[in-house]
């Protein structure tokens, strides 16, 4: 079992299209070095990605780009963006995904980019692949596992390191589950367990029903309140992970549907022990 607060130390979190401002006050919250993960959506432009990239780094905090393997047009493309990530950012970490669309160039998937990105020569020293606590809702449980055990041996023929960063939940149950089976299956690389920060209980309704996550929806409503007034965080999942036996390293991993900076303060709150998941996780029932 471990230190309540030290288990939330640690964090990482998300963030989509962060601007200046963003930046600016994330560096006035967040400890220096904490790990911020920039989204990829249809509309990014990668220079843009380049820019906040570069900012969080200027800012003094660790910036980690998606990689959307089937929104890669070309070779040369994925190539510019790495070339810009490295020499303007310092980037040294990916998180290197799917992307859940038709694919527009060379990489039909992550292992495609894995394989022949040519990330390791760009400088990338490690690199994220996806993990899905619910299963992923297009993808066979069986393919799934299969396809994980693949982009991990690849990563590593690569000589890059390898972390694993799920997909969020609300159930600490199916979290544990899922933890377990991976130590089971002898996949000892790092995981950053997805989780929600406080977001509005219809905003959270919203991003689960997109992300397929819907499966603990109904835990999060029975364990929120009957009202959907107020704002729902992970409280419950991290008293149950810090009070997990054998799950090896593990760290949360924020997504900021109630904004960045909010998500920012509450992953801090609960790193110093100052906030309710802290107390919580002291006196698990």
């Amino acid at each position: 079992m471990r230190e309540p607060a030290s288990f939330a130390q640690g964090f990482s979190l998300e963030a989509t299209r962060p601007g200046a401002p963003e930046i600016a006050a994330l560096a006035d919250v967040l400890p220096r070095g904490t790990p911020v993960y920039i989204t990829v959506v249809p509309t990014t432009d990668p220079r843009e990605q380049i820019a906040a990239a570069a900012g969080l780094r200027k800012a003094g905090l660790e910036p980690v780009v998606h990689i959307a393997a089937r929104r890669i047009a070309s070779a040369d493309d994925l190539q510019y963006l790495l070339t810009g990530l490295r020499g303007e950012a310092d980037l040294r970490r990916l998180l290197v995904i799917g992307g859940d669309v038709e694919s527009a160039g060379p990489y039909p998937d992550a292992l495609a980019v894995i394989q022949k990105g040519g990330l390791r020569a760009a400088g990338i020293e490690e690199i994220g692949i996806g993990g899905y606590p619910e299963g992923h809702p297009r993808i066979p449980p069986g393919r799934l596992e299969a396809s994980l055990d693949e982009k991990i041996a690849a990563a590593i023929a690569q000589g890059l390191k390898v972390h694993i960063a799920s997909q969020f939940s609300f159930s600490p149950d199916r979290i544990l589950a899922w933890l377990k089976q991976l130590r089971a299956c002898g996949i000892n690389h790092p995981v950053r367990i997805g989780m929600a920060g406080p977001t509005s209980v219809p905003a959270l309704i919203r991003f689960a029903k997109r992300c397929g996550v819907s499966a603990s929806l109904r835990g999060l409503m029975s364990g929120a309140a009957a009202s959907l007034i107020g704002h729902v965080g992970p409280d419950r999942i991290l008293a149950a992970l810090a009070s997990a036996d054998g799950l090896g390293d593990i760290a949360p991993h924020y997504f900021s549907f109630g904004g960045i900076v909010e998500t920012a303060r509450y992953a801090c709150d609960a790193a110093a022990g100052r906030h309710g998941a802290s107390r919580a996780m002291a006196h698990p029932n």
